[in-house]
């Protein structure tokens, strides 16, 4: 049996937004698509991918979403497809960078969105495997930061918006500040 590649399952005409657009813009079109990330465009060239999480993130700390402009937001390490690379590839990068949305691009040019949703619909048995590789970082971590007590507190404060990143994680204080065990590896 031959595998699927990217461009089999991928979202041809994702919904797009102007790097310079206001995050409230992208917010009221992801609210009114129903969707939960926007890919910014522009001149048929990628750049960038702004999330729920991205536009959360920017309440709590800019607060007037009209200011903000989706490119300030949008992370600076774009991990992107080709639409000839394999499921199994995608697969990969989601679970080594954390992304679940990865935009399709050939030449530079955007040519769809990969969601672990449209992986899971055509590949509902990879479930199992994702759940485990998220367990098995999880405990990897746990452990690194009990074996490294000099370079932060080990105890978990509360569960929120990591200040650094804007993920959703049990925080850690350094230096004064809330901050999710992947950036304070990296502080």
């Amino acid at each position: 049996m031959v595998e699927r590649t990217v461009s089999d399952i991928m979202t041809r005409n994702p919904i797009t937004a102007k790097p310079n657009e206001s995050l409230l813009s992208c917010a009221k079109k992801m609210i009114k698509k129903r969707i939960g990330s926007l890919v910014l465009v522009e001149k048929g060239k990628l750049k960038g991918i702004v999330s729920q999480k991205d536009i959360l993130w920017a309440i709590v700390k800019k607060s007037d979403l009209s200011k903000v402009k989706a490119k300030d937001v949008s992370p600076k390490k774009l991990i992107t497809l080709k639409p000839s690379a394999k499921i199994s590839e995608a697969i990969s990068k989601i679970n080594k960078n954390h992304f679940y949305r990865l935009p399709v691009v050939k030449e530079g040019k955007l040519m769809g969105l990969l969601t672990l949703k449209d992986i899971l619909s055509m590949h509902p048995e990879v479930y199992s495997n994702l759940k485990e590789i998220e367990f098995i970082r999880e405990e990897e971590e746990k452990i690194k930061r009990l074996k490294d007590t000099d370079s932060y507190v080990k105890v978990s404060v509360r569960d929120g918006i990591c200040n650094e990143c804007g993920q959703r994680a049990p925080l850690y204080k350094s230096n004064g500040t809330l901050v999710c065990a992947s950036c304070l590896d990296s502080i």
